[in-house]
């Protein structure tokens, strides 16, 4: 594919210096534009070494508003980064709305430097261009704007490049014995790259390919293409909103998830206090080892908890951290997002809270309040919260991808026990801060609540990440539940992984 791209196009100063003055002044307009329309935008220059990325990238934003825009260089991954899923760091650094993020190299490393060097296996291929295609669909559907340009020189100008900068004590920092490996090697990388370029190509976040032997025709092209695609987008959005129609459904219950995984719940399952006592301690106690074994081999773990208001999800929470080190784990609870997370995609926040390689991350409600609460108050549009179910599906398949063990609780109870569990609350003065009328008000929707739930354990349960419904009627029988299906989870993966690595080493 690359080899049949004219490399020798160039443009004449005066035409480039015309041209570059309309659209220079035409991407300032479109800046302030994007930031009225709450339109978030990420520019990606990538390509092969020495060509150019960082005098483009200054070309591209002398004439914008730096309050208005980022820029991220993406070099060696920190050890921090090392210990999360590698679109971890990127997720944070997503634009919120209004903003432009400008990366210097991305994710893309994952498939291109990191792959050529050996850091990627070709078997982790596969998983890595889906994930990377889940992510560039997930922030497109949710708005954001995803130009992505690949700047690309032959051989021959990379090395006289190279030679160039090594020549001078300024700049031969910027040459390194990977870079001259990589000219050495041109013909491995450039396939490398070609294979990259066509598994991510896609509609929602296509690649333009930049000829950047003449740095001025580069300019003019980039330039070109930042303005035309905004342009495009605002364009495309005034319509979309010039079109669309106020048209709000009702929140109505349906049968197709009336009789779902619910119902088949037994909620007489129970224990009695001296063997809730017995086994608790026992397993808190399998825990605290097991606690250190994770920490030893690196294994990140994600538990998240949901259920109905009053279903018992902090007493299981306080009895799963009880014996654990402090230090190794966090507990993050859920409320409604501030003014920072509604301008970011709704999995933002939580993708800020991922956990280290080693560590524990709890959750105290979910992201999966996209498809309960925002569906069912109407926070979200429909074809936001019915495509979510797969968007989550994707971070969690990342999540495991990365090595982490993923388990999802649903804290069940009926309606006459939430009743019940309400009404101590409200006679007991140390309890009635938990009872709100909010509280009473979502009981009203249970029904809806109920289909939401069915919904969303058949749909995204799934072997890497299972949800756990527990019986929680009796609180005893539910903790011992919860902290068991912990326990073996977590005995399995470290079976896994000290199989894995015995296997490796032979």
């Amino acid at each position: 594919m690359l080899e049949k791209i004219d490399l020798s196009v160039k443009v004449e100063k005066p035409v480039y210096k015309q041209a570059m003055e309309e659209m220079e002044e035409k991407l300032g307009v479109l800046q302030r534009k994007c930031k009225e329309a709450g339109i978030p935008v990420m520019i990606l220059f990538d390509g092969m070494g020495a060509a150019g990325k960082g005098v483009q990238i200054n070309r591209l934003i002398q004439v914008m508003d730096p309050r208005g825009f980022s820029v991220y260089a993406s070099n060696r991954p920190t050890e921090e980064e090392r210990y999360r899923p590698f679109l971890w760091s990127y997720w944070t650094k997503t634009p919120a709305r209004g903003r432009i993020a400008i990366f210097d190299r991305s994710w893309y490393r994952r498939v291109q430097v990191d792959r050529f060097d050996g850091l990627t296996e070709e078997h982790e291929l596969p998983s890595a261009f889906q994930d990377i295609t889940s992510f560039e669909k997930q922030l497109s559907d949710d708005g954001t704007v995803i130009i992505k340009l690949f700047l690309y020189i032959s051989k021959e100008e990379q090395k006289k490049r190279f030679k160039k900068l090594a020549s001078s004590k300024e700049t031969a920092w910027r040459v390194s014995d990977s870079d001259w490996l990589r000219n050495k090697e041109y013909d491995r990388f450039l396939r490398i790259n070609e294979e990259m370029l066509e598994q991510t190509d896609t509609e929602f976040a296509p690649w333009t390919i930049i000829e950047a032997t003449d740095k001025n025709y580069a300019a003019m092209k980039i330039m070109s293409t930042v303005t035309s695609r905004l342009a495009y987008e605002l364009e495309k959005r005034t319509e979309e909103k010039a079109e669309a129609k106020s048209k709000k459904k009702k929140n109505v219950p349906s049968d197709k998830y009336k009789n779902g995984v619910l119902s088949g719940v037994d909620l007489s399952k129970h224990l009695t206090q001296a063997k809730y006592k017995k086994e608790l301690d026992e397993l808190q106690k399998r825990l605290e080892i097991l606690h250190s074994e994770i920490y030893r081999l690196r294994i990140p773990v994600v538990i998240g908890f949901e259920g109905w208001d009053a279903g018992g999800k902090g007493g299981a929470i306080r009895r799963l951290t009880s014996r654990l080190d402090p230090r190794g784990y966090q507990v993050n609870p859920t409320a409604s997002p501030n003014d920072i997370e509604k301008v970011h995609h709704y999995l933002w926040r939580f993708w800020n809270n991922v956990p280290k390689a080693g560590h524990i991350a709890i959750f105290d409600r979910t992201w999966y309040g996209r498809v309960m609460v925002e569906r069912i108050e109407g926070f979200c549009t429909e074809a936001e919260w019915k495509r979510a179910y797969q968007e989550i599906n994707e971070m969690e398949a990342h999540m495991a991808n990365a090595g982490a063990v993923v388990l999802k609780f649903w804290l069940h109870i009926d309606k006459d026990e939430q009743e019940r569990r309400f009404k101590e609350r409200m006679e007991n003065p140390a309890k009635q801060w938990k009872i709100t009328d909010e509280d009473w008000r979502n009981r009203e929707k249970w029904d809806l609540y109920e289909e939401a739930v069915n919904e969303m354990l058949v749909r995204t349960s799934t072997t890497y990440a299972p949800w756990i419904v527990v019986e929680g009627n009796d609180k005893y029988y539910a903790r011992v539940k919860v902290v068991r299906t912990v326990v073996e989870a977590l005995e399995a993966k470290i079976k896994e992984v000290n199989k894995a690595r015995k296997h490796k080493s032979v």
